[in-house]
């Protein structure tokens, strides 16, 4: 059985929803875990004159915390 943990990480980027969730995951990282999934729970994105100008992303991250032996 493993034991992981679960954060939840709130990203933008000016380029794109793919690259707001690769902020969300880079962030998550820095924390000094091994990140092993990402869940996108909710997307967003702010109009600037008919134009998307922000993207955001509310994740959720997983990490692998240790192997427990049975």
């Amino acid at each position: 059985m493993s034991i992981v943990k679960v954060v939840e990480v709130i990203a933008t980027s000016d380029k794109s929803f793919s690259d707001a969730a690769q902020n969300a995951v880079n962030e998550a990282a820095r924390t000094g875990g091994q990140v092993k999934s990402v869940y996108i729970q909710e997307m967003n994105g702010k109009v600037t004159d008919n134009k998307i100008t922000s993207f955001g992303v509310n994740a959720k991250i997983t990490f692998h915390e240790e192997e427990l032996v049975e």
